[in-house]
């Protein structure tokens, strides 16, 4: 299902002027919008069937009327409604409610990804992970750790993948790719400078991109051949990515499970073959030999 409430919230940002007051009406009023026709919709929004259409458009519906039947559905899937103010941290919350909230906010990201998310593109994004001869991954900050989670997962079975913590590094690993390869490239926000110049760098050898990204017009998604959405409800007290790190390991899980499903039986093989026992175990302490006399 698309979900009509998340796309209309990621879209907010970039809506154009004419679009803003329908943005904004069916955000404040899905229920009241679920039974509307297009002309009335228009009239209360003052604006045009025509700009409807192509807002819906823009939101991957064929028109109005796809629009509205996910929404109706939506709705339904909907059991209550929370708000968004309400579920902020304050200086006040006691340790148990900071948990709720946290819990709350990393779950209501997963769900809202997963409802962003084109099969169609990731089927399109795991069969170029199959014929890649290499991943490279680029991202910072917090999304380096997410390119970090993925290299190891592939490394696991033997999929060539590369990541490096220092940003020249990716640059110079983008610039070595050819057209064989596959660039995964991590940003929230998709304006981070320095994956935006890898991202450029691995275009002009001819690499496929596909970006793991906010679901809006941003300039990574704009570069990218491929977007896999992420949708994140940070809170304003933000010291660091926090449900958006989620839903982006979320998408590298879905990603790797896709894959290694793709050839399942070879992948079990790997798992066993790569499969690290410990290190060392306590060994048994053998009885040490008596003296003649009895005593150890």
């Amino acid at each position: 299902m698309k979900s009509v409430l998340v796309r209309l919230q990621e879209y907010t940002g970039k809506a154009s002027g004419a679009e803003k007051g329908i943005v904004s009406y069916l955000l404040k009023n899905p229920d009241e919008v679920s039974s509307l026709s297009i002309h009335e919709l228009a009239e209360l929004t003052y604006s045009s069937a025509s700009t409807i259409i192509r807002l819906c458009r823009k939101l991957g519906f064929d028109g109005y009327r796809d629009l509205n039947k996910s929404l109706v559905y939506e709705l339904a899937l909907r059991k209550s409604s929370y708000d968004e103010k309400n579920k902020e941290i304050s200086r006040e919350d006691s340790l148990e409610v900071l948990v709720d909230k946290v819990t709350y906010k990393n779950i209501v990201s997963l769900e809202d990804t997963r409802k962003l998310l084109d099969m169609e593109v990731l089927r399109e994004c795991v069969d170029l992970i199959m014929n890649a001869k290499t991943i490279c991954l680029f991202g910072m900050g917090s999304s380096l750790l997410v390119a970090k989670d993925a290299y190891l997962k592939f490394l696991r079975i033997n999929k060539p993948s590369i990541i490096s913590e220092d940003w020249h590094a990716q640059l110079l690993q983008a610039r070595n790719m050819t057209n064989e390869d596959v660039a995964i490239a991590i940003s929230y926000s998709g304006m981070t400078e320095e994956v935006l110049r890898c991202v450029t760098a691995a275009k002009e050898k001819g690499a496929p991109v596909i970006a793991i990204t906010r679901f809006e017009e941003n300039p990574l998604a704009i570069l990218a051949d491929y977007n896999l959405s992420v949708a994140a409800t940070e809170f304003m007290f933000r010291s660091g990515a926090m449900s958006s790190r989620i839903a982006q390991l979320n998408i590298i899980d879905i990603l790797y499970t896709a894959y290694v499903n793709k050839e399942y039986e070879e992948n079990l093989k790997q798992f066993q073959r790569t499969h690290i026992d410990k290190p060392y175990q306590d060994a048994e302490l053998e009885p040490k030999e008596k003296t003649q006399s009895g005593r150890e």
